[in-house]
């Protein structure tokens, strides 16, 4: 009977480590349905490619989490397997298998009955979330991905020089986000960094701005000279913005 205990127990914390994993992996952004399917296929070692999945190997949290999950998969697998050979070798009657099946079957029937009851899925989420925020460091979301940084849009560093388009203006003047483009910060020597800034606040030469936007636009955006030439670059940069605007809602 050790044995079915032994398989029990196994089966028993194979599930726990797969709901703290995906939890923990909540905890860094990603949706809880997406969460428990990756926990569940690196523990399983299915290992499945998907979107969801490239969003999980390109954050190194996430990562690790999931090398933990495979590791202690194959480990849990081992155990089980090996737990039932040796329950049912180690059997020299009918009636015995048929006691050890039965246990090992009720025994099965009632973990996977806790395993599905919403309230203790809501109690258990609770409290493992608790535990990892506070023995953990795991609030590490992925803006990137938020963001959608891996398809035509990124965040870069812009080094406004003396006679760029940029330099001496104030931000609402400029009407960046006409073109598409979002002034996060500025980095301002002697001055430290300024964060969210408003119309009001002007680009001075020297100053570094970290802007979000189409990636080909923030490059055109860099080499824009001062002049009316850098004037009417901006204004095809706003027909092109307000042209995509029209377009999205039509695909």
């Amino acid at each position: 009977m050790f044995a079915v205990a032994t398989v029990l127990t196994a089966v028993t914390l194979s599930l726990l480590i797969t709901r703290v994993a995906s939890t923990a992996l909540t905890i860094t952004g990603i949706p809880r349905h997406v969460a428990r399917f990756q926990a569940r296929s690196a523990f399983s070692g299915v290992g499945f490619t998907t979107t969801e999945a490239e969003q999980v190997v390109h954050h190194p949290v996430r990562r690790r989490i999931i090398m933990l999950l495979m590791m202690l998969g194959n480990a849990g697998i081992i155990t089980i397997a090996g737990s039932l050979i040796i329950s049912f070798a180690r059997s020299r009657s009918a009636t015995s298998v048929s006691l050890r099946l039965g246990l090992l079957l009720a025994g099965m029937v009632a973990i996977l009955w806790l395993a599905n009851s919403k309230r203790f899925d809501r109690y258990l989420s609770a409290v493992i979330s608790r535990l990892l925020r506070k023995w953990t460091d795991l609030e590490v979301r992925d803006y990137a991905g938020l963001l959608l940084l891996s398809g035509e849009y990124g965040i870069s560093e812009l080094q406004v020089h003396e006679g760029d388009w940029l330099a001496g203006k104030t931000l609402a003047e400029l009407s960046l986000r006409r073109e598409g483009v979002v002034v996060l910060g500025i980095y301002r020597p002697g001055h430290g960094y300024i964060g969210v800034p408003k119309g009001p606040t002007p680009v001075l030469p020297n100053d570094l701005l970290i802007v979000y936007g189409r990636s080909s636009l923030l490059s055109d955006l860099d080499q824009r000279s001062a002049g009316s030439e850098g004037d009417v670059q901006h204004e095809r940069a706003v027909a092109r913005q307000a042209d995509m605007a029209q377009e999205k809602p039509q695909s």
